[in-house]
């Protein structure tokens, strides 16, 4: 039997195609809704599973196109993370048999699949372990990692963990000219796994804002992603944590969503001693330069619409350590205080660690000062 999926995010048709790899079943792709019409005409599939966003024709259109033909019983399945019911009701009056909302897991949608085709159910979708834990998600997602001399530091099992699981992120690993062998590290990573994880490349160490804004500028290239963000790569802050920043910026008017280390009831916040003396003292001067009332800029972790992503990126930044403080900034000149203030979110992190081996010391602390004065000094 035969079906045919649309889709215009590949990251969505690779999980399709690992959901359903192990049946009968006849997969065949579209990446737009123009594509679908003209496959669907080509194929007669026995079921179509599509996405209602796509650029062009979109889901809509290929929903109407296929109940104005010959073969208007085709059933349909919609595949969407439109979660509002007017949508659904649109979708049901407009021709779909089922809808189906994202995120969803992997075993669900073959078992779906299976009964919209009245085919016996596998005990394979039932018993297949990894499955159960893969999960479509509602958006796609681009995360930079950089990374300089990580060799013996990079935790490689949660990565491929992480990516195993969740189908809607891409990793993309920045090398900033390491001198040992994170190259060769990160690129036996992501053998096997080019769809969700990659290695940028960078043959001298530029710093870590530069490393990141390299990778955040290779990311906006891909038309998928939804959203980008950055991460640190010792993952002082876990994926659980990130996700649920990911989930805060899909569900709301926000434009970046950061990650803060404020400590409070039931989360694990860890900091020595005289480095979180360090840090509130470092926070309260960031605060007076951006005249905006933000208590933690300067998280690893943050994630932003694609549209932020290319506007805030594209010049280098003018320090090292602190491009978040000169991201908030330049939101501020481009939006105004007001606005910008309204577009950031500070999301407090369950979980967050100083792991050993943080290359930050006390002569760095210092420079970060000195860096705070040059932003003082340079910002319009």
């Amino acid at each position: 039997m035969r079906i045919l999926a649309a889709d215009d995010q590949p990251l969505v048709l690779s999980a399709i195609k690992q959901s359903l790899k192990d049946t009968d079943f006849e997969l065949h792709f579209a990446k737009n809704g123009k594509e679908a019409m003209e496959k669907f005409e080509a194929l007669h599939p026995d079921l179509v599973i599509v996405d209602l966003n796509m650029p062009g024709k979109n889901g809509f259109d290929v929903l109407q196109h296929i109940r104005d033909s010959k073969a208007e019983t085709t059933p349909v399945m919609v595949m969407s993370g439109e979660d509002d019911e007017a949508v659904k009701v649109r979708a049901f009056n407009a021709g779909a048999d089922e809808y189906i909302q994202k995120p969803v897991g992997l075993s669900e949608l073959r078992i779906r699949t299976q009964k919209m085709l009245k085919q016996p159910i596998s005990s394979a979708a039932y018993n297949d372990d990894s499955k159960a834990s893969q999960v479509i998600q509602k958006s796609m997602v681009g995360v930079v990692i950089p990374c300089y001399n990580e060799e013996t530091r990079l935790n490689t099992d949660t990565f491929k963990k992480f990516v195993d699981s969740n189908l809607g992120y891409h990793l993309c690993f920045v090398n900033d000219g390491s001198k040992d062998n994170t190259l060769q590290v990160l690129q036996k990573l992501s053998k096997g796994r080019e769809e969700y994880i990659s290695v940028y490349d960078c043959a001298q160490n530029g710093g870590k804002a530069e490393a990141v804004r390299q990778g955040v500028l290779h990311m906006v290239k891909d038309p998928q992603l939804n959203y980008i963000g950055y991460l640190d790569a010792d993952l002082s802050t876990n994926f659980q944590d990130f996700d649920d920043l990911v989930q805060t910026i899909s569900d709301s008017d926000f434009q970046i969503v950061g990650g803060s280390r404020i400590s409070r009831m039931g989360a694990d916040i860890t900091k020595a001693g005289s480095r979180a003396i360090i840090s509130k003292t470092i926070n309260l001067m960031i605060r007076n330069i951006l005249g905006m009332s933000f208590q933690d800029t300067q998280c690893g972790a943050k994630v932003m619409t694609r549209e932020v992503a290319e506007k805030m990126f594209q010049e280098k930044f003018k320090t090292s350590w602190l491009f978040d403080v000169e991201i908030f900034l330049r939101m501020k000149n481009y939006y105004g205080a007001e606005k910008a203030q309204k577009l950031i979110c500070e999301q407090p992190l369950k979980r967050w660690v100083h792991e050993d081996g943080s290359k930050l010391s006390m002569k760095d602390s210092i420079k970060i000062i000195m860096q705070l004065l040059k932003i003082t000094f340079s910002k319009k």
